[in-house]
């Protein structure tokens, strides 16, 4: 397992580190830095976190 780079909506926005068999994520882009340094079991849960993350952030849209 080697580090990759980690990108949500086509942009990068850390890097998975392999550590002890899971994936340690470091965030290199402000809206995802809850996530720094958290620990993933796999790839697909640590995007997973982030598509989270990133939605729980976005103001509600007004309607008019």
């Amino acid at each position: 397992m080697e580090k990759q780079v980690i990108e949500y909506a086509g942009e990068p926005v850390g890097i998975a580190v392999p550590e002890n068999g899971k994936l340690k994520f470091i965030a290199v882009k402000y809206h995802v830095m809850g996530l720094d340094e958290h620990v993933f079991p796999t790839r697909e849960e640590m995007s997973a976190a982030i598509h989270r993350l990133v939605a729980s952030d976005r103001p509600a849209q007004m309607h008019v």
